[in-house]
């Protein structure tokens, strides 16, 4: 098994309260950030495609597919984190095969990765006003990146992971903010049903920070309309 090297860095403790139904974050000076996985998941697009697909399955399939999609990347999530602490345990999750076969599948492209700074780890940004859980800032490559694991049936079209760019690009600036680490690329690694482990390398370009302003507004607009602001 390989041994990850960690990069001695102090995460940051934040605990977690909810406002108006949505989760925020309480920085160590106070203040309550709203969580930038409410406000992409929010923006009106995404809201009409999962509204029509309810509508075409079923409220009650649909939960269980929820339920079932929750499921499955926790528990991958879950021997990941293990698997980079240097603590894997081949007993977890042992009477699920599928999350196995997933795990085992990502470990190629697990090799590519080392120098780890944190994992499951609190950011927020005071000037974004936003904040969140990074899955993984670690060497990609021998390059600095917010890496995020993801779950799926099947490989998604590459239209279905932008907004996981733009999430991303949040970690990213708050990582900046926070700690002046400058991060060179973002990788999404999706772990499939199918065996394959799709994964993409992108740099922080300019057009997802565009786009999460543009979230962050229309998040704060919608706000503001439903309170009377």
């Amino acid at each position: 098994m390989k041994i990850f090297n960690h990069v001695g860095l102090e995460p940051i403790e934040m605990k977690t309260t909810t406002i108006d139904g949505k989760r925020h974050y309480i920085t160590p000076s106070g203040n309550k950030y709203k969580s930038v996985t409410t406000v992409i998941s929010n923006n009106k697009k995404k809201v009409e495609i999962i509204k029509k697909w309810r509508q075409r399955v079923g409220e009650e399939v649909a939960n269980k597919i929820s339920s079932y999609s929750t499921n499955r990347g926790n528990k991958y999530h879950k021997l990941v984190e293990n698997y980079f602490n240097n603590e894997h345990d081949p007993e977890l999750y042992k009477d699920n095969p599928l999350i196995w076969i997933m795990f085992n599948s990502s470990l190629k492209i697990f090799d590519n990765i080392n120098n780890i700074y944190f994992q499951e780890a609190p950011l927020y940004s005071d000037y974004l006003k936003i904040a969140g859980r990074v899955d993984c800032i670690a060497e990609y490559n021998g390059k600095l990146s917010i890496i995020d694991f993801k779950t799926s049936a099947e490989e998604k079209k590459e239209e279905y992971l932008y907004d996981y760019y733009v999430q991303e690009i949040a970690y990213a600036c708050m990582l900046q903010e926070l700690y002046g680490l400058k991060v060179e690329q973002l990788v999404t690694i999706v772990a499939c049903e199918t065996g394959d482990i799709q994964v993409s390398v992108v740099p922080p370009k300019k057009e997802y920070f565009i786009k999460l302003q543009e979230y962050l507004k229309e998040y704060e607009e919608n706000n503001n309309r439903k309170f009377g602001g």
